[in-house]
């Protein structure tokens, strides 16, 4: 089975968050299980251009990679990728297109149907409500109407990684011929490594009688920090020696505006709120590990992948209504669901600290449901089946 993979950016961009991880995972395992994997993306990271090997193969873990130099930034459009896809799209059994609003999805959907293809498209949570009414609403409502409507009503399937996201994509009246659910997998391999301890609190100068709560992500309007913000206030009312991690990549610029949060809410950059930047490898182990609560009051999200790594290194977790896996999480009391508002975010943040044996037993079943249910080699299983269901057809 040969399978070309096209996306915009890829590992190791990582100012992309979450997907730039698990798309690769997925990838990974989809060729341990001797499906052939060939990803076409570009050289975009944020602001930045990747340095790397440009229009020609590199291997990853046994995914043929391609990078093309960007041509149009805004659009993450690159002519080399065109005229790569122009020339090889022919040779695959299946594209398979992880984004929309940008030159992938139309690129893979004019290609796949001139070579006759099936194709999947993998949204990855862009078309849900809060993305699709809370940022750029118009342009990506004339965006729909000139281009990507076209590419999914084309689309052999729409994949989701969750059935909130499959629903609100319903609710928006956009094309479904047909559709999957997949959720995203945790690579335990990238988890199973021994850090030093105190590394993380050492680094950041974070005394051992301090309690964290983190935020790990990039930094984003759609993470809810104008809720998060002003719920710590009233946390650190509580426990004063409460102090806020956040730690992600500012690609969007909103840094400021989370800055502005802090400073109208009483609270202290440098004292009880610290930005780390991005963290990678050992370092975001350690933050994890040495941290005593996770928090993520996002207004959508459509995995939540900090979420599942949380879960799997024993860190409770307190998360909004709005993560599309909040869902499991209440279903088997791994964790705590809240809606969005700041009283609640508080009072839950409070007694995750208040009430350590009951948070522990939290973690216990949060890592057991991670095992059984987001392993990689399941999700890759799950992935392949699919395909071939497609390809039968």
């Amino acid at each position: 089975m040969k399978i070309l993979h096209i996306v915009p950016s890829y590992l190791p961009a990582y100012g992309y968050g979450g997907p730039i991880l698990s798309v690769h995972s997925l990838n990974k395992w989809l060729v341990r299980k001797r499906a052939d994997v060939t990803v076409y993306t570009t050289n975009i990271d944020g602001r930045k251009r990747l340095d790397v090997p440009l229009n020609q193969e590199v291997n990853m873990d046994g995914v043929k990679v391609f990078y093309f130099p960007i041509t149009l930034a805004p659009w993450q459009y690159s002519s080399a990728m065109r005229e790569a896809l122009k020339r090889n799209a022919g040779d695959f059994d299946l594209i398979h297109i992880t984004s929309v609003f940008l030159a992938a999805s139309t690129l893979g959907a004019c290609y796949a149907k001139k070579f006759r293809k099936p194709y999947i498209i993998s949204p990855r949570g862009s078309l849900m409500r809060e993305p699709l009414e809370k940022k750029s609403a118009f342009k990506k409502s004339l965006y729909l109407a000139l281009f990507e409507r076209s590419n999914l009503s084309g689309a052999t399937a729409i994949h989701f990684t969750a059935e909130e996201e499959k629903k609100e994509y319903i609710g928006a009246g956009l094309p479904l011929n047909n559709s999957f659910i997949v959720p995203n997998g945790l690579d335990a391999e990238t988890l199973d490594k021994q850090v030093p301890p105190g590394v993380f609190r050492g680094k950041f100068k974070i005394g051992a009688d301090k309690k964290i709560f983190l935020s790990l992500g990039r930094l984003s309007w759609k993470k809810g920090f104008d809720t998060l913000i002003p719920a710590f206030r009233k946390v650190v009312r509580e426990i004063p020696e409460a102090v806020l991690v956040i730690a992600g990549g500012d690609e969007e610029g909103y840094k400021k505006t989370i800055e502005r949060f802090v400073s109208e809410n009483d609270l202290e950059t440098g004292k009880n709120v610290l930005f780390t930047g991005e963290l990678l490898d050992d370092m975001k182990l350690a933050a994890f590990k040495e941290s005593d609560v996770f928090v993520l009051p996002s207004y959508s999200e459509n995995f939540g992948m900090a979420v599942i790594e949380a879960m799997k290194l024993g860190l409770p977790v307190v998360i909004s209504a709005g993560t599309a896996i909040a869902s499991f999480v209440a279903k088997n009391n791994a964790g705590v669901v809240v809606n969005k508002e700041e009283d609640v975010l508080a009072d839950k943040m409070i007694w995750m600290i208040k009430n350590p044996e009951a948070a522990r037993e939290m973690s216990i079943r949060a890592k057991k449901l991670v095992e059984e249910e987001f392993s990689m080699d399941k999700v890759a299983d799950m992935m392949l089946a699919e395909y071939n269901k497609i390809l039968k057809k």
